[in-house]
């Protein structure tokens, strides 16, 4: 009678393949709460840079008794700095005038997540919406 004798050294290929497929199965839970995440940390950047345009527009409304009509006004009067790679990454404007209703930024070419993505902020709520921010539910 002839005996094989199976040397156990290695895996099988089932074995490997579980392990392939539960790989994936995290992959494809990981990636999009890692993609939300970048999106949210560029956000951030925006929101920051919105604020301070919030306080500038505070400023110049008691100096001046006015609204301010751009951040480029802003930023010649003294009120306001954006950080240079900020500026190169997005570009601000205000909307609105006596009262501004929102503070818009619009992602530039040279920002990594592309061009075109919307920061916005609604000045009588203090909500901020657009890219890189949760979605509530029912709106």
């Amino acid at each position: 009678m002839v005996r094989f004798i199976r040397k156990t050294k290695g895996f099988t290929l089932i074995e490997v393949l579980v392990v392939v497929v539960i790989v994936a199965i995290l992959a494809a839970i990981a990636v999009p709460i890692y993609i939300e995440y970048v999106q949210g940390a560029r956000a951030a950047d925006a929101q920051a840079t919105i604020g301070a345009i919030v306080n500038a527009c505070k400023m110049y409304a008691q100096d001046l008794g006015e609204d301010a009509p751009s951040v480029d006004v802003l930023q010649t009067g003294g009120y306001l700095t954006i950080d240079p790679a900020t500026e190169r990454q997005w570009t601000f404007t205000i909307i609105g005038a006596n009262p501004i209703t929102q503070i818009q930024a619009i992602s530039t070419g040279e920002m990594r997540g592309g061009a075109g993505k919307q920061v916005t902020l609604d000045v009588a709520t203090g909500k901020f919406y657009g890219y890189g921010l949760p979605v509530e539910e029912g709106t």
